[in-house]
Formats: C-alpha cells, structure tokens, sequence
C-alpha cells in the first residue's frame, strides 16, 4: 500500500494487493454521471475502485452539498456496509466511465476466513482512508478557507484528470462546483482565495483557468510519491 507524506494522507492498494481480492469481488462499469448509491440506502460490503472516480457527496439543500472524498483507483468507498444493517451515509456517484469492483459482506466474510493474511493491506486502506476523513474534519474546524482550499489542490494535483500535458493542476470553470463541495466555501469565497493565489504567484490565470505549479503548494500538504499511482488496474485484473 503506497501512502503519501504530510498532514492529509492519502494511499490506495497496488495491483498485487487486489488481485487476491479479484478472486472474490465482482467487476463492474459504470457510465459517466451514473449514481452507484443513495444516502440512506441499505448497504452491503465495500467497493474498490479500478479506474475513474467516484465522488461522495452529501446533499446540503437544494443546488448545494459536501464533497469528503473523491475514491479514485486503488481508493475504497462504502465500507459502511461492513457493518450488519447499516446504511450508506453519502451518495456515491461516478463522474466518468469507471470501473469497480465490489464485495459484499458475505464475499468479504469468506475472503477474510480463507485468505487473512491478504486481508491486511485491505483493512488497513480502509483504515487509512478513515484517518484521512478524521484528518478532513480537524481541516473544517481548524483551517480557513484558503488553507483549505491549498490541501484540496494538493489532493487533486495527484490526479492526472486535473492536470494539464506539462504537469501542472488545471482548474477550469466547470470545476469551482466541485472545489467550493471539497472545501466547504461558498463560490465567491473560492474565487476569492484563487485570485490570492494568483497575487501570491502561485497560480496562473488564463481566462476562466487557473493552472498551478504543484510544487508551489504548501510543503505542509504535500504528498510525493503518490503523483502515479491512479494509473488505471482495471485491464491487469480483468
């Protein structure tokens, strides 16, 4: 399991991690905008992400919601459904053509009683990715919307998906939904806190695009070491 370095911690499973878990999981593809789950809804064991993202989303009102997390692969979500009758307590929603795989607990059961000694690297990326949620949380109580918004940039700089041919993060207008959800801020205080950005020579404005040099982003909420690994596992585990 890669983990990467500094306050926000973030890790997924390797290859060689899942493979043992492909024997009991089921696949499955998903199209883009498809929701995978509801909150409220009953759940049952946990999924793994092979390629896309899926966002976890709680709705605040109307036109308005929380974003805590975005799985990507080698990322787990829904591990609520570890625990007998209980329900997912956020939506689940793929935000491109995305590859999962899932176990329920009865798979989960039996994967644990036949194989635990590869059980470990699973149960500790869930575990991880629970500190990563409780990190999350001292962020909202503790940080202010520009610290914040500097740890979510870190975030998504390791995600190829958000970054331009020459490395650097590209933020475009259809992302700010999606950056004022992860960060817990209204639009104006987003655009706001970029255009600091900009003063400071952190980023760059081109029209309605920011572009941001990762390295320029606070060493605080660095993760080196992390920038490869969403390399898509779908095709080694089908």
């Amino acid at each position: 399991m890669r983990t990467g370095q500094g306050g926000v911690r973030r890790s997924r499973l390797t290859l060689e991690e899942m493979l043992p878990i492909a024997s009991y999981g089921a696949k499955a593809s998903w199209p883009s905008g498809f929701q995978l789950y509801q909150r409220g809804a009953r759940a049952d064991g946990v999924f793994i992400v092979l390629e896309g993202h899926v966002v976890l989303r709680n709705k605040i009102k109307v036109g308005r919601g929380f974003v805590p997390v975005i799985a990507t692969a080698g990322q787990t979500f829904g591990s609520e459904g570890l625990s007998p009758g209980s329900h997912y307590v956020t939506d689940a929603n793929a935000t491109e053509e995305t590859k999962t795989m899932s176990l329920s607990g009865a798979q989960f059961r039996a994967f644990v009683r036949e194989r635990p000694a590869q059980t470990i690297p699973l149960l500790s990326q869930i575990m991880s990715e629970r500190a990563y949620l409780l990190e999350k949380l001292h962020e909202l109580a503790a940080l202010n919307v520009d610290q914040r918004l500097m740890s979510t940039l870190t975030h998504l700089s390791t995600d190829r998906s958000f970054t331009a041919s020459d490395g650097r993060l590209k933020l475009e207008n259809n992302h700010h939904r999606l950056l004022c959800e992860m960060v817990g801020a209204t639009r104006e205080s987003i655009a706001l806190a970029l255009s600091r950005l900009v003063s400071a020579g952190i980023a760059e404005r081109k029209g309605m695009t920011f572009l941001i040099e990762p390295s320029s982003l606070a060493p605080t909420f660095a993760e080196n070491g992390d920038r490869d690994s969403t390399i898509s596992v779908a095709r080694e585990l089908s």
